[in-house]
């Protein structure tokens, strides 16, 4: 019995309005979020910059060295932060626009791995934030020349650890992309495990250029993104057994 996409196929100008409407839906939640946030910008920022502070001397704080960046700053906080609470909303507009296209057992697949991209996105800002954070401002506060007064510019610690969040989110992507690609046939779960020690190295490498300039950061991201490569491999080699067991199946069938 062939599987096939469930819905009818639309026209093109369908479809197309279709994505209008869903990205007019995303854009109105992000907004709205961003709207409902944008009175606790500066609360906002006070807690993201709560791992640096704690390490300053109480004289010294954040400055301004641009006239708008105690507004643009706060603001540009705020929007990214609304964008990532409304992560699961766009990712379910995604899901709905792209789902008539997929089979029975895809669906089964991707509904899943993009719940769990999710989670391992926010994993990820989490791991930077309450670990990663504190131990390279502890150790870039501490090593300064003696008579240095550190007081960081409050838009470039915004643009570092937005930096940070991101390359941990997507770091934490990795068992996604593992999976994806033992599903699609890319490479199977025995031989991407061959591959381990360029993996390894790969990740050190991906640390080193998505990071600050710093052994500690690179670390701290290589480190989990080997960890997570192997979750990626141990659920890829469960989901390589399904697939070939449902291609059997239908070979019986046929």
């Amino acid at each position: 019995m062939t599987v096939t996409p469930n819905d009818k196929e639309l026209p093109l100008v369908q479809h197309l309005i279709e994505l209008r409407n869903r990205l007019l839906r995303i854009i109105i939640i992000v907004l709205v979020i961003f709207l409902g946030l944008f009175y606790f910008a500066n609360d906002i920022y006070t807690l993201t910059a709560a791992p640096l502070q704690k390490f300053l001397p109480e004289s010294a704080g954040m400055i301004a060295t641009d006239v708008a960046s105690p507004f643009l700053t706060p603001f540009k906080l705020t929007l990214f932060v609304a964008v990532l609470l409304a992560a699961p909303f766009i990712l379910h507009q995604i899901w709905a626009f792209i789902a008539p296209g997929l089979y029975t057992h895809e669906k089964r697949l991707a509904l899943p791995l993009l719940a769990s991209s999710v989670v391992l996105f926010y994993g990820g800002m989490a791991f930077a934030y309450f670990v990663v954070f504190p131990l390279i401002f502890g150790f870039f506060t501490s090593v300064g020349p003696e008579g240095v007064a550190v007081m960081t510019d409050m838009a470039k610690y915004l643009d570092f650890v937005l930096k940070l969040f991101f390359a941990f989110g997507v770091a934490f992507e990795i068992p996604i992309a593992t999976i994806l690609m033992i599903h699609a046939g890319i490479i199977t779960p025995d031989g991407i495990a061959q591959k381990r020690p360029y993996v390894v190295v790969g990740c050190f490498v991906m640390g080193m250029i998505l990071t600050p300039p710093d052994v500690i950061s690179q670390t701290l991201l290589a480190l989990p993104m080997w960890l997570l490569f192997e979750v990626g491999v141990f659920f890829g080699r469960m989901v390589y057994r399904r697939d070939r067991a449902r291609e059997a199946e239908e070979e019986k069938e046929l």
